[in-house]
């Protein structure tokens, strides 16, 4: 018996490749899925079962992709709906591989279809489970996500929930090893830990929500407290997920064509199509097409461009590193992004020397910044961080305007005067700094190097106080 997880960190997701006596099962795979294809005919073997545990809302399976590739059947948990052929697998009910045995258990609470799959090894011990998005090390899957299909309140769903680990999950062996399908980092829930694999013994001693004193409504009030709104990109994913996407290679097909300077002009001009630029931040920096928008590669990319671009219908250009064209087009269609048009061939300076007007983003150090204000001078500064981050330390002279939240804060930029962003380390901030100067804030300032900078100087830093109640 082998079991790999395939992780993918960009998007804190956990694929995973089952194999036994030459047959194969794939969990939750991602959308490009030639590599479990080739690991497969490397050792030998043959995709067998393709295993879902639920209608995920952060990135699009490659399912039916890998169905229509190998033959093999796509397997849902009790519930499920999808509009494409699949086996909708009773509670229970057992699916062989080789010498081991996967047996379904319908845990819903995250989604009304959530399933963990049991992993039995020949000598019939219970090994593992695959828990989607049931359980992660340290949290839960929040309960928010499927609230409007399945016309539940998210409180109902946190009930299930709590059912559904007191009687599928925490009855197992504490020697039973935990494959989650997602990690710190994900949206997906609020208190993950770094760690991708763990004991169940372990994660029922240090994860909160299986306390074996917790009461139903205490469970509900803490995994229902502090949920913040789900990415708007989320639901559009679910509906991929549940009714069928076009294949990988045809995306690709369409987002890989290498357009010169003035084909690119006019890709975005005939579809007033977004320019994305994906360099690091300190190239973007330096110069790029006017009103382009910079979410580097290096970075939470994915999310990023979820959280932000928002309708994944939208048609995108690219502006690339060269040979990081195909990572950036599959990065996007992972997350629901198919409308990426062409890229533009020989990047930024095959731009400049064709005569194209170029942009630039204004910085300035955090010493030169000190400086500034030393001479007594007034100047608004913008915290472009997590509010949680904001609060546990920050610029005492800073307002926080999350990144995420950039739109709401609009109204308290100066609309001529110079002012000031930063986030932890930069990149965040140039994102901020991009959207902005697309939007006619050319007065905006980059505070090089962020936070992490400015603690290095004398500027004076806030922490943040717990309130006490007298």
């Amino acid at each position: 018996m082998k079991v790999e997880q395939i992780y993918t960190g960009c998007l804190a997701q956990g694929a995973y490749y089952v194999e036994s006596e030459g047959e194969v099962a794939i969990i939750d795979p991602l959308r490009e899925v030639d590599p479990y294809i080739k690991k497969a005919a490397k050792n030998d073997a043959r995709i067998k079962y393709i295993f879902e545990t639920h209608f995920h809302a952060d990135f699009v399976s490659g399912h039916i992709t890998l169905a229509e590739k190998t033959g093999a059947p796509i397997i849902y948990g009790p519930t499920a709906n999808p509009t494409f052929e699949a086996v909708i697998a009773e509670d229970g009910q057992e699916f062989k591989l080789g010498k081991i045995t996967f047996r379904v258990l319908h845990t819903p609470g995250h989604t009304m279809e959530s399933t963990t799959y049991l992993l039995i090894d020949e000598d019939g011990r219970d090994h593992a489970i695959f828990s989607g998005d049931t359980l992660f090390l340290g949290d839960v899957g929040r309960p928010d996500l499927a609230q409007k299909a399945a016309d539940m309140t998210q409180e109902e769903l946190a009930g299930l929930l709590y059912d559904s680990l007191r009687n599928k999950i925490m009855p197992l062996s504490d020697e039973v090893i935990v494959y989650p399908a997602h990690g710190a980092g994900s949206a997906c829930g609020k208190n993950m830990m770094k760690e991708t694999v763990d004991s169940l013994g372990n994660q029922k001693k240090v994860n909160y929500a299986l306390r074996a004193d917790m009461t139903r409504d205490e469970f509900i009030k803490e995994v229902t407290d502090g949920l913040l709104p789900p990415p708007a990109y989320f639901p559009e994913n679910v509906k991929m997920n549940k009714e069928g996407y076009d294949s990988i290679d045809t995306v690709l097909d369409q987002g890989l064509r290498a357009l010169a300077p003035d084909a690119f002009e006019l890709e975005v001009e005939r579809n007033d199509a977004l320019v994305l630029d994906v360099r690091h931040q300190d190239d973007f920096k330096a110069g790029f097409v006017p009103r382009s928008i910079f979410i580097g590669l290096d970075g939470d990319f994915a999310p990023w461009v979820g959280a932000l671009v928002k309708d994944t219908l939208t048609p995108i250009l690219l502006v690339t590193p060269e040979g990081r064209e195909e990572e950036a087009v599959t990065r996007l269609a992972r997350v629901g992004f198919d409308n990426t048009l062409g890229y533009l061939k020989g990047g930024i300076e095959a731009w400049k020397s064709a005569g194209k007007e170029v942009d630039d983003v204004e910085g300035v150090t955090a010493e030169k910044l000190e400086e500034i204000l030393a001479e007594g001078e007034e100047v608004p500064i913008f915290d472009v961080r997590k509010e949680s981050e904001y609060k546990s330390e920050h610029l005492e002279v800073a307002h926080n305007a999350p990144l995420s939240e950039l739109n709401s804060h609009l109204s308290e930029l100066p609309a001529e005067d110079s002012f000031y962003v930063h986030c932890a380390g930069g990149y965040r901030s140039m994102i901020a700094s991009s959207i902005l100067k697309s939007r006619g804030y050319h007065n905006v300032i980059d505070i090089q190097g962020g936070f992490k900078a400015i603690g290095e100087t004398n500027m004076a830093v806030t922490d943040y106080v717990c309130p006490t109640t007298l």
